[in-house]
């Protein structure tokens, strides 16, 4: 059987039996790692290869949702304590020279944990724009107020998490800043129109087309498609999110279980892989909704395989990135103290 275009969750700290047959029978493209299967180093290691080997492919991604701050799958005693986005921008009011500096330095020793783990993509950063009266959930996620802060500090938080050698996920394409409700829960809707939404929030994602992989909003943009949110909305990944923005790399949909989206998992698995993202994701591990996920979702596709391995292309080994070096000099820029 080919790959399936789905990356799927685990429903513990090790696999079931259920679960290696039946990702051995799937073969989906990749896993993603969540709070409930994370204890210590050795056995996240462990389950990551367990998780390829169900594959047999050694390349297969493992997400994390490692942003740092109130986002982290990993916390203290066995990793840092990472700070969240709006650490950075407050210190980039004060200077901005250091604030890029200690931003690049965060993101590569995210990597260095990670890549140590056999994780190898961080859903981070978020490029959302809060605005006043939006809903907190991107709250201190977003860098910054502004497209030229997040801009700012996004792009060498990039750069440092792909020289320790781990991928970075933009999120959430085009633009979360402005929902007044939480996609977790129900479906936003933005009614700003095509200019407020060009001037703000769509910038910080044009100004990062080059990132190696996006993950979708599940927001409705009435400027562009009053009906379907981004994640199942062909004329905003058509137009917008590959036209405007220019966004040409591995394309990945926000959990198909928020409750933003509606329909049966299935339902929802084609709706998403007809609008033209690369592949869907499914966090929960649930056994009914994985399977329905996978049977309704198609092969990864010949143009989707080459943006997936273009990513993989550009990333560092990590050489020359010392922690404890990193560590330090980032304690020196922030004043934040050492683990």
């Amino acid at each position: 059987m080919a790959t399936k275009a789905v990356i799927l969750g685990c429903a513990g700290l090790e696999l079931t039996d259920w679960e290696k047959s039946f990702f051995s029978d799937f073969d989906p493209l990749g896993f993603i790692l969540f709070a409930r299967n994370c204890e210590t180093p050795d056995q996240i290691k462990a389950l990551t290869a367990a998780l390829r080997d169900t594959v047999g492919r050694c390349d297969a991604p493992v997400l994390i949702d490692q942003e740092g701050g109130r986002v982290a799958r990993l916390r203290p005693p066995h990793w840092r304590a990472a700070p969240a986005a709006r650490c950075f921008g407050a210190l980039s009011e004060k200077d901005s020279s250091a604030a890029c500096e200690a931003v690049e330095i965060n993101g590569q020793l995210l990597a260095l944990e990670l890549a140590e783990l056999g994780i190898d993509v961080d859903c981070a950063p978020v490029l959302d724009i809060p605005v006043e009266g939006a809903h907190d959930i991107v709250g201190d996620r977003a860098f910054g107020p502004d497209a030229e802060t997040v801009i700012a500090l996004a792009q060498p938080f990039c750069r440092g998490m792909m020289a320790g050698g781990v991928v970075p996920v933009i999120k959430h394409i085009p633009g979360h800043g402005r929902a007044t409700t939480d996609s977790h829960e129900e479906l936003p809707v933005v009614a700003a129109s095509v200019d407020i939404l060009r001037g703000s929030d769509f910038r910080p994602f044009a100004a990062l087309s080059t990132a190696p992989w996006a993950m979708t909003a599940h927001i409705i943009y009435k400027a562009f498609d009053p009906t379907h949110p981004a994640s199942t909305s062909k004329i905003v990944i058509r137009d917008v999110i590959r036209g405007e923005l220019g966004f040409d790399g591995f394309l990945v949909s926000d959990d198909l279980s928020m409750k933003a989206l509606s329909g049966d998992m299935g339902h929802r698995a084609e709706a998403v892989m007809a609008a033209g993202c690369d592949a869907v994701l499914h966090c929960n591990g649930d056994q009914d909704e994985m399977l329905a996920v996978a049977t309704a979702a198609v092969d990864l596709s010949p143009a989707s395989l080459t943006r997936f391995q273009k990513g993989r292309q550009r990333l560092g080994r990590g050489e020359g990135l010392v922690w404890d070096d990193l560590v330090h000099r980032l304690e020196q820029l922030t004043g934040l103290p050492e683990p």
